[in-house]
């Protein structure tokens, strides 16, 4: 499928502070990790799997085709990158997978013939609940 290794080594990393509560600490740790992966420019994958994933991941990429994720949860910055990493190999293995063709099916006929047969008894019900015309 793909060499992860290689492709790890494609991805940039960028540390910053994590946000919410932490006290001192968090003022002064860059514990959050950004990730960010350039699908078009990646050497790992050949073209059929960059469309593919370009295709899969269309909601998640931005304009220039780039997916970013980031990891703040643990105090830990090698924690947070473990992570993301974890993450992103997810993603991109989801982002492989060929979806199957649909094969379109036919109505059968006995359902069709079951509808109008139903429709028909309704429409008697119906027209039995009215009262007789008189002229």
């Amino acid at each position: 499928m793909f060499d992860e290794a290689l492709l790890i080594s494609e991805l940039i990393f960028k540390a910053s502070r994590s946000s919410g509560a932490g006290g001192q600490h968090v003022n002064k740790v860059a514990s959050k990790v950004e990730l960010s992966f350039q699908v078009k420019e990646s050497l790992v994958l050949n073209d059929d799997q960059k469309e593919l994933l370009i295709f899969n991941l269309d909601t998640r990429l931005t304009k220039n085709k780039v997916l970013q994720l980031q990891c703040g949860e643990s105090r830990s910055q090698h924690k947070n990158k473990a992570l993301v990493i974890q993450r992103f190999l997810d993603i991109i293995r989801e982002g492989l997978i060929v979806p199957k063709e649909r094969k379109p099916t036919k109505v059968p006929k006995s359902v069709v013939k079951k509808r109008l047969s139903n429709k028909k008894k309704q429409s008697q019900k119906k027209a039995n609940r009215k009262l007789p015309d008189l002229d």
